[in-house]
Order: structure tokens, then sequence, then C-alpha cells
């Protein structure tokens, strides 16, 4: 189990025109001082330009690791907002990482209950956030997108709540080894198939997921 954590800052942010871009995104996020509301659909607040991608369901609540901006610092020096609410995460925190957080674990904070759903895909966004080429694939190739949660219960949430880890299905997964395994180009089918059955995977995962083991199987890979 993880130890209760701190969050140190909440952030939301509206949709808009992106600096220097013709697009527009909620990407620009500014802390929240006070108590807010988490629903279903997310914080109060916060709304997101493409909601294919952001935002409700699987993709209410955003966590970063404040801890990552140094390694993303020391490795782009010029990239500009490198610091935590930078990359368009809802709640930052220290002292937990891919590594410690499974899919499918359960927290309270506040008055909610929340559920790790998956990983952040980074996008085109972060690199023009930054203001810098190759971030968004650098976070990819080392596993530092930070996760999502759903909500399971809404309530209020604020800066200074701590995170309580109240729930780990049996067989988890860690973030890390999801990244692992499928930032792998040739993993073998019971690796993907131990994701894709991961308790709590979001949907749109398991299915993508179930579909690249059914290649992998039709293309002579291991089991």
């Amino acid at each position: 189990m993880i130890p209760p954590i701190a969050v140190n800052a909440l952030f939301v942010g509206q949709v808009a025109q992106l600096a220097g871009d013709s697009r527009s995104s909620a990407i620009v996020k500014t802390p929240v001082s006070g108590r807010c509301l988490l629903t279903a659909e997310g914080l109060t607040g916060d709304t997101q330009a493409d909601r294919r991608a952001h935002g409700g369901g699987g993709k209410a609540l955003h966590q970063y690791p404040a801890e990552h901006y140094a390694r993303l610092a020391a490795a782009f020096p010029a990239a500009q907002h490198l610091a935590p609410g930078g990359l368009g995460e809802n709640i930052s925190t220290r002292g937990m990482t891919e590594h410690d957080v499974c899919i499918g674990d359960v927290f309270a904070i506040g008055g909610a209950r929340i559920q790790v759903s998956q990983p952040r895909t980074p996008c085109w966004k972060i690199d023009t956030r930054t203001a810098c080429e190759g971030v968004a694939a650098f976070i990819a190739e080392h596993g530092l997108a930070g996760w999502y949660y759903r909500v399971l219960e809404a309530g209020e949430i604020a800066p200074g709540d701590r995170l309580e880890h109240i729930e780990r299905p049996a067989d988890a997964v860690t973030l890390a080894e999801f990244w692992r395994v499928t930032h792998t180009p040739r993993p073998s089918v019971a690796a993907i198939l131990r994701l894709a059955h991961a308790s709590g995977l979001d949907p749109n995962w398991t299915a993508k997921l179930m579909q690249r083991a059914e290649w992998l199987r039709n293309n002579g890979s291991s089991e």
C-alpha cells in the first residue's frame, strides 16, 4: 500500500488558443486555492478542448508527479513551463510515481473516492506548451506521463488534502510495467493480456490491448 501523500496543488483550466499556435487547448491551468467539487466529469471549472482525448469517464482527473519536472528540465534546458501545473495536470504531488501506482488503485481524497484508470498519453500539446520539440516523445519513451482517475464518489477536494490509498486489486499492474510493455516493439502475448485484464483499466485500453494480442498471435509472437 502507498503511504498517505499530500496534494501540493490543484489546477483547473479553460479552453483557449495556445500561444504560437492556431489550435485550442486547456493545457494551460491555474492553481485552485480553496475547495473544489470533483464529479465524474472532473473538477468544477476545468474544461477540455477535445473531449475524445481528455475529461470525463476514465479521464476525469490527471495527476502528475512533481519529481518528473527536474528530469525533463535536465533533458530540455530551454523548455518552458517545466514546473507543477505546467503540463496540464489537475493534481501535483511528491512521493508517488508510476513505479508505486497501479491500475485499479482506489484512493480517498477530501470527500471523494477515485480510481486509477489509465496512464496519460502524451500529445503534441506538450511540445507546443513547452515551446520545445521532443518533450512529448521523451515523456512517452521514459513513462513520465502521470495518470488519470475515474471518480467513484463525487466530493469536494482541496490543496493540502491527503491521497489515502484504500484498495488495490489482486495481481495489480504498476503504471511503470504498463508503460514498459506497451512500448516494447514485440512483447509476449501473455504480457499484453496481463495488462488487458488489469482490474479497473479503462475499456478503451482493454480493447486496444486485446487487438494487439490478436495481432501478435497472428504474426508469430510467443505466448
